[in-house]
This record gives structure tokens, C-alpha cells and sequence, in this order.
């Protein structure tokens, strides 16, 4: 019933610096369910186990959710009176899972002089354990006739109808001050997530990614239209795999030169009976790409 894929992509500047890669993505497809998960990891100087971080944010989020899904009817018969609170647990386990993560990776793995040396005696001691595994989170979660989402930090999370419609159903977290950056390190990270559920829509796909995508794209339009044209490439997953990991990697290459992730998670039977409508999606969407580019231009004159 649902398929899946997950990449991540070293960005160009991290290739040039020699810096590992900070992005984490995987998928899990179960009974009647899937998930898709990334997450970034900050990678500025206190950060400096981030990468580690990202990783164990996606391990965390799949053990979580499978956990939740051991009873899958029980889980599906509370969901839709109850999806808010439902939904904060599950957050609430994600960042226990992960810090318990972190504190088990401390004791095998305690820090070395080498990543102290970057800071002075001060510095080091005002860093929070957990700030050197700093990440951001997005996942997403399908099943029978629903959908829900939850996310922490920046990254953009896309979902397409059965209709060819494409939209981001979660707005930026105002949960964060301005001057704050949301992360799985936070104190108070559990009250920091943005979340959504769906079950008056059929969701045929949805996409996960880091903000490396979204960045890589002029406007909010053009990183739309993209999901509705892979979508309609995901009827040959292989060749699909292909193409998006190379368009990833130019992406990075080309754009931002950061890190790119991207999950996607879909419904096999409900993309194979709508296809049809999704290919007149982006056919309808590029003719509206080609009037807002004579519009730009008229204003240009």
C-alpha cells in the first residue's frame, strides 16, 4: 500500500571545508502506515556533534512511531478525537528517546580534547550537553485514511492531494522566539513543535525536507510545483530514485551548497488511480509559471 524514499545530499561548501555532513533522512513503511523523517543539524561551532545529532533525531522519531503503532487499531480508533494530544506524546517521546540518544553516545564517546580546543575553559563550560547534538526534526506520517505531521526548527514539509493540489500545512513555529533557534536541544523543545492532521482530504504523498530545498528555489511557487512534477514521476520509483538524487546533488551543487535531505512516503493505490489528475497539475502549473514570468517582466518595461 505505501512506498517510500529517503536521501541525503553533502552539500558543495561542506565538500570544500571538509565538514561531514549535517543532514539525516530515513523511511519506515509498516502495516497500513509510513513515515519519512530529516532532520538538520545546526553544525555552527557548540553544535559540533550535530551530525550525530540528526541521526539519532531520525532513529529516534521511527522507534517512536513504531512503538505508538504496535497496536495500529487502537492507535487509529483514538486518533481522530484525539490527534492533538496524541501527537504532543508522541513529540514529547521523540525528544526523551533522543536525549537518551545523546546521554548513551556521552558515555561511550565522551568529549574529546580536540573538540574542546575550539573553545576556551569558559565557553566549554556554558555549552549544555545536548547543544552539541543541536537539530532540527520534520516528519511525516500516513495511514489509512489520514495523515499528520510534526517539526522542529526550519525545513519545509509537503503534502499532495488527490487532486494534484500541493501545500505546506504547517506555517513557521511562532512557538520559538526570534532569537531562538528551534532545535531538539532546547530546554523546552517539547513546546517548541509545529504539527498538523489530516483526514478530510486524501493525501496521495508527502515530502520532507531540510531547508537546503526550499532554498535552492526562486519562490515558494517554483518549490511547489516541483513536488507536484516529482509526483508524478513516482509511478517508476527506480527511475524516480535516479533522477532525484541527481537533481539533488546539482541543487547543492548549483544553489545553496548546503546539505539537502529529502523523505517522501505515498500511497501506491491512490497515486496510481489520480495520476492522470496530477499530470494535468503540472501542466496547469506551468502554464502559470510562464504568466507570472511575462508578469515579472511586463513590470520590468
Amino acid at each position: 500500500m505505501f512506498c517510500g524514499f529517503s536521501r541525503s545530499v553533502m552539500g558543495a561548501s561542506h565538500i570544500k571545508t571538509g565538514l561531514v555532513c549535517q543532514d539525516s533522512s530515513a523511511h519506515f513503511i509498516g502495516e497500513n502506515f509510513a513515515v519519512g523523517v530529516v532532520a538538520d543539524g545546526h553544525g555552527s561551532k557548540k553544535h559540533f556533534r550535530s551530525n550525530l545529532g540528526s541521526k539519532f533525531a531520525v532513529e529516534a522519531t521511527i522507534e517512536t512511531l513504531r512503538k505508538f503503532y504496535e497496536n495500529i487499531d487502537e492507535f487509529e480508533s483514538n486518533l481522530p478525537n484525539n490527534h492533538k494530544m496524541i501527537i504532543r506524546n508522541i513529540e514529547k517521546q521523540v525528544i526523551s528517546n533522543w536525549n537518551i540518544k545523546v546521554t548513551e553516545d556521552l558515555k561511550k564517546n565522551p568529549v574529546t580534547e580536540a573538540e574542546k580546543s575550539k573553545f576556551t575553559s569558559e565557553e566549554f563550560e556554558n555549552i549544555q550537553p545536548e547543544s552539541y547534538y543541536g537539530t532540527t526534526l520534520i516528519a511525516s506520517v500516513s495511514g489509512r485514511d489520514y495523515a499528520f505531521g510534526f517539526q522542529i526548527g526550519d525545513g519545509s514539509l509537503v503534502a499532495i492531494y488527490d487532486d494534484g493540489s500541493t501545500v505546506m500545512p504547517m506555517e513557521y513555529n511562532e512557538a520559538a522566539p526570534a532569537n531562538v533557534t528551534a532545535s531538539m536541544c532546547n530546554a523546552n523543545a517539547a513546546g517548541m513543535f509545529s504539527s498538523f492532521y489530516i483526514n478530510d482530504k486524501r493525501v496521495v504523498a508527502m515530502y520532507t525536507s531540510t531547508d537546503g530545498l526550499y532554498t535552492s528555489f526562486g519562490s515558494e511557487f517554483d518549490f511547489l510545483d516541483y513536488h507536484t512534477i516529482i509526483t508524478s514521476q513516482l509511478d517508476n520509483l527506480e527511475g524516480f530514485k535516479t533522477t532525484i538524487i541527481n537533481n539533488l546533488n546539482k541543487r547543492s551543487q548549483f544553489g545553496t551548497e548546503d546539505d539537502i535531505s529529502l523523505s517522501c512516503i505515498y500511497n501506491e493505490e491512490l497515486l496510481e488511480s489520480c495520476m492522470s489528475a496530477i499530470r494535468a497539475k503540472v501542466d496547469e502549473n506551468k502554464q502559470k509559471a510562464a504568466e507570472r514570468r511575462a508578469e515579472r517582466l511586463r513590470k520590468q518595461i
